[in-house]
């Protein structure tokens, strides 16, 4: 189980969160929902560990990954959420090629390359660096690189906005696959009302 547990945050002039919860259960797909400026992001990369919250702590399976929780345990090896963020360009090494970057996720050599051809991910590709490839492309890597860690939540935050309407609907259908397949949980955020509520087990409004 992935929670969100008494989340509280803000900026000088604005707090985004306070006390809020949520829990995400493997399988699950949770839409997050709120006006622009609204905290999705924000509440993302906190779910996600990019960013502390100011009060509160997240957990998986009760063990804390960020904030301030009490607990005896503690995460081993790969973090156990990935953020697929909405500026891939950002979110790569520019130094790296991508077939080390990839590397560095720690899949099977044999699930890369499923995870690429059903991605639609050219071997060419690996031997280039970030700012070789486009943003659309840029971005099935790194769902790809995000799925080969086998961590069992994926945030997904806007990740459709640099793919076509066709290569939109393909790749979340992989996602939406590979979540069943491997019983992964998902918080996802969309502007496109009917993705959220083709997608969505469940719409939390933030």
């Amino acid at each position: 189980m992935l929670e969100l547990r008494d989340i509280t945050f803000g900026f000088s002039n604005k707090a985004l969160f306070k006390n809020f919860n949520l829990k995400v259960a493997p399988g699950e797909r949770v839409a997050l929902l709120a006006p622009s400026g609204g905290g999705k992001t924000t509440l993302c990369c906190i779910a996600a560990g990019y960013i502390a919250p100011q009060g509160g702590c997240v957990l998986v399976d009760g063990v804390p990954v960020a904030g301030d929780c009490t607990s005896s345990g503690s995460i081993q090896g790969v973090f156990p959420v990935q953020l697929i963020g909405q500026h891939p360009e950002r979110a790569l090494d520019p130094r790296m090629r991508l077939d080390e970057t990839l590397a560095e996720a720690g899949g099977s050599p044999e699930e890369n390359e499923r995870l690429m051809r059903i991605l639609g991910i050219k071997k060419a590709w690996l031997d280039r660096y970030p700012h070789e490839l486009s943003g659309g492309e840029l971005q099935r890597f790194c769902i790809a690189r995000a799925l080969a860690t086998n961590s069992p939540y994926l945030i997904a935050d806007e990740i459709s906005t640099m793919l076509d309407a066709i290569t939109e609907v393909d790749i979340w259908n992989v996602l939406a696959s590979e979540i069943e397949q491997k019983n992964k949980g998902l918080i996802f955020t969309s502007h496109k009302p009917s993705l959220v509520n083709y997608f969505a087990t469940r719409i939390v409004h933030l």
